[in-house]
């Protein structure tokens, strides 16, 4: 008898950490053969063919009394994840995979991340994650390491989220308020149903909360809603709204090592003279056409546009006031097929991707007092990327397989300087990248594999990171693309019903390392020589009986700093890279009662790490212990939820960001103490 299950995965350098046996039934019985299927928007396989290390979380660990707010929660036991940033909304979350996105002093960059397949990072490399709807998540797949030959630019790792069509659960309502430390208060709803062949779910919330630190305040209203529809034989077309509204997000800025030992909760007097800061309003809307086609293959097309309407104060004078209207959209489509080469067995995908970004961006002086004095910056920003691509595999045998990949990207990066009296700014650069990849996967019995990739990527600097440090406007001569090259071998498998592994080591050579600086408050950005990244990640999982479950992932890595200059100017070669820990160790130990109780304890070790290029200040490691728990009551069809947590159980005091290569040491940006959460959900 044959299991199968489906997760999402790209080629990509991944370990798998959701315990296999989790994933199937639990009544399977030793004869049964279980068949991982994985699947992304690109290819899909036998997870056990596949020469590639992926993670996939499921909706109840994204949803099982945790609070929703940031990737963190349902991530954290990922191995090669390393999340700062938790409770700075203006800042968001910042997440790097295997140092990739580590020189993001706020937000992702790096990373592809994308949304019910509506990317969320643009063409220059951004990502924006504060429309992310986790209320609505089904499931999120974790892609680690060099991902170029599936999205081009910016793919040090790709994080991929579903959210649920109408169909995925039952049909019905679900009410939800939390509260918690700190004036802590999110009320979220979400109602779902099916209509003959039609299907449609909506999910709103709406969070208060006032945070640990002065300054720290964030209104935040939600909305995700899918209308989903099926016909003929497989044919499917769903429409994705999403829709964001933060009035106030508060940005308290980062302290010094005085500053801290002075007062953890406060803000900076710039920040707090200022009102630092943003505003946002989101709209995206997304069309995805899945159909099988003649020939046995499989066609998908979609389609996305985003509006966003953007305004922040960040915490100093001068040049400190940003606003931007943008407009991003695009089209991507791929086609799918089995087919025979010579005999042998051979899954194959072409696809093309085709996206622009516009946006009209303002830059304003500001005064000490706040008085907002003059105009700096008036342009238009467009990106523009085109890209075709094409991979397959090949099973040379029953247990050996080759994967081969190729992608071809242009990229327009453009300024058109709309502010013309202090001189034209103007100006374009263009970008013709390749990017490779070749895999081999060898299954050494049903259930363990042993596989070895090989692949290239590459990343532009962002049009952020473009900024002249001269001081005048238009392109930074001096900074170029960095380019990867990732090694992995990874073993895999599973024993008996219960018990799960996967170990990747890694190892990937940067070249022209985009990292950044600071002058007179503002960030810059240079090319760093290059940098080598070395490292192991191990995740287990073992379901010791139906009651209680271990997860736990282990990462060991070395990020090192070659052929560069500090700040000072002094031979930094061998040199950490800064922000990042070389060593994190997250387990949970999970109960799970015979009706709807649970409980979990978690405990995280971070190792510690340096503030800037010169590795002059390093901010020391840490534990962190918390705990989870909730329970059921039913009544008839309806039922309730109540659940509550505790994080940073013993209170540990610990950094929640450290802002790379600050200014005057401002690099510290305090985490709260011990705080609590409660939460009450009715489903009808």
């Amino acid at each position: 008898m044959i299991r199968r299950t489906r997760c999402a995965m790209l080629l990509a350098s991944i370990t798998l950490t959701v315990p296999i046996s989790s994933m199937a039934q639990s009544s399977a019985g030793p004869e049964e053969e279980l068949i991982l299927e994985v699947t992304s928007p690109r290819l899909v396989r036998d997870l056990y063919e596949t020469p590639a290390a992926v993670s996939v979380v499921s909706a109840p660990d994204i949803r099982e009394g945790q609070q929703r707010l940031q990737l963190d929660e349902s991530l954290d036991t990922v191995p090669g994840l390393f999340f700062q940033n938790r409770y700075n909304f203006a800042q968001n979350l910042r997440l790097s995979t295997r140092g990739f996105g580590a020189r993001a002093p706020f937000g992702i960059r790096g990373i592809r991340i994308q949304v019910d397949g509506i990317p969320y990072t643009l063409p220059d490399g951004q990502s924006q994650i504060d429309a992310v709807d986790l209320d609505s998540a089904q499931r999120i797949e974790v892609i680690r390491g060099p991902s170029s030959v599936q999205y081009g630019n910016a793919s040090g790792g790709v994080i991929d989220i579903t959210t649920a069509r109408g169909d995925d659960m039952p049909p019905g309502a679900r009410l939800r308020q939390d509260v918690g430390s700190d004036d802590y208060y999110k009320t979220t709803a979400q109602a779902n149903g099916t209509q003959g062949n039609t299907s449609g779910i909506a999910t709103m919330s709406w969070l208060n909360y006032n945070g640990y630190r002065e300054q720290s305040e964030v209104e935040k209203g939600l909305f995700n809603g899918r209308l989903s529809h099926e016909w003929g034989e497989g044919q499917r077309l769903t429409a994705t709204f999403n829709a964001l509204h933060t009035p106030k997000a508060e940005d308290p800025a980062g302290l010094t090592a005085e500053q801290v030992a002075e007062d953890r909760r406060q803000a900076t007097d710039n920040a707090k003279r200022l009102d630092s800061g943003q505003d946002v309003d989101q709209q995206t809307l997304g069309l995805l056409y899945e159909a099988p086609v003649v020939g046995a293959g499989n066609l998908t097309v979609s389609t996305f546009f985003t509006r966003r309407d953007f305004r922040q104060q960040l915490p100093f004078p001068g040049p400190s006031l940003i606003a931007y209207d943008r407009q991003f959209y695009g089209i991507s489509t791929d086609y799918q097929q089995g087919s025979e080469l010579a005999g042998r067995s051979l899954t194959w995908v072409v696809g093309a991707d085709l996206q622009r970004q516009s946006d009209e961006r303002r830059r304003y002086l500001v005064a000490f007092n706040g008085d907002v004095t003059a105009q700096t910056q008036e342009e238009t920003q467009n990106a523009t990327t085109a890209a075709v691509f094409a991979q397959g595999d090949l099973a040379l045998t029953d247990r050996f397989n080759v994967s081969v990949g190729t992608r071809f990207d242009r990229l327009r990066l453009s300024v058109d300087d709309d502010k013309l009296d202090d001189g034209d700014d103007s100006g374009s650069r263009t970008y013709d990248e390749f990017s490779g990849f070749a895999g081999v996967s060898y299954r050494l019995a049903p259930r363990q594999q042993l596989y070895a990739t090989i692949g290239t990527a590459f990343e532009s600097p962002t049009f952020t990171e473009f900024a002249n440090p001269d001081g005048s406007g238009g392109f930074n001569p001096d900074i170029e693309p960095q380019q990867a090259l990732n090694r992995e071998v990874g073993v895999r498998g599973s024993f008996g019903q219960g018990l799960s592994y996967d170990m990747a080591l890694f190892s990937i050579r940067v070249d022209d390392e985009i990292l950044p600086y600071e002058i007179d408050n503002r960030t810059f950005y240079e090319n760093a020589g290059r940098t080598e990244r070395n490292g192991i990640e191990l995740g287990l999982g073992w379901d010791i009986s139906y009651a209680w479950r271990i997860t736990s992932a282990l990462t060991l890595a070395d990020y090192t700093l070659r052929d560069f200059e500090d700040e000072q100017g002094n031979d930094a070669d061998g040199n950490r890279l800064p922000g990042l820990p070389r060593e994190q160790w997250v387990t949970e130990v999970e109960w799970k009662g015979s009706g709807q109780p649970f409980a979990a304890l978690e405990w995280q070790y971070v190792g510690d790490l340096y503030a800037e290029n010169s590795n002059q200040t390093k901010v020391p490691d840490y534990w962190l212990f918390g705990m989870r728990a909730g329970d059921t009551v039913r009544f008839g069809r309806q039922s309730l939820n109540f659940y509550g947590s505790v994080r940073n159980l013993l209170d540990e005091d610990y950094f929640s960001n450290i802002r790379i290569n600050a200014n005057r040491g401002a690099f510290y940006e305090p985490a709260p103490g011990r705080t609590f959460y409660a939460g009450l959900e009715w489903v009808f």
